[in-house]
């Protein structure tokens, strides 16, 4: 396992050391888990990115019938 230092502005550390005393968990995992999650998110966005990015490379873009049933859909007006 590896071990990391930061710099917590205060607000972030107050608000980290109140949650730690109030779940009865420890700063750290908080931390690690919080990290986790912002990770996992990033990884998500990213590489629904990428798909995107192929598929616009590929050509596949929405018909305007696909796009405006979208637009009816939400709007109840179609282009």
């Amino acid at each position: 396992m590896s071990v990391m230092s930061l710099r917590l502005p205060d607000d972030v550390a107050d608000a980290l050391a109140h949650l730690a005393k109030a779940t009865g968990r420890s700063k750290s995992f908080l931390a690690v888990d919080a990290l986790r999650e912002y990770l996992a998110r990033e990884a998500w966005q990213i590489d629904e990115i990428q798909k995107a990015l192929t598929e616009a490379e590929a050509g596949d873009f929405a018909s305007a019938e696909e796009l405006d049933g979208v637009l009816n859909k939400w709007t109840g007006n179609a282009r």
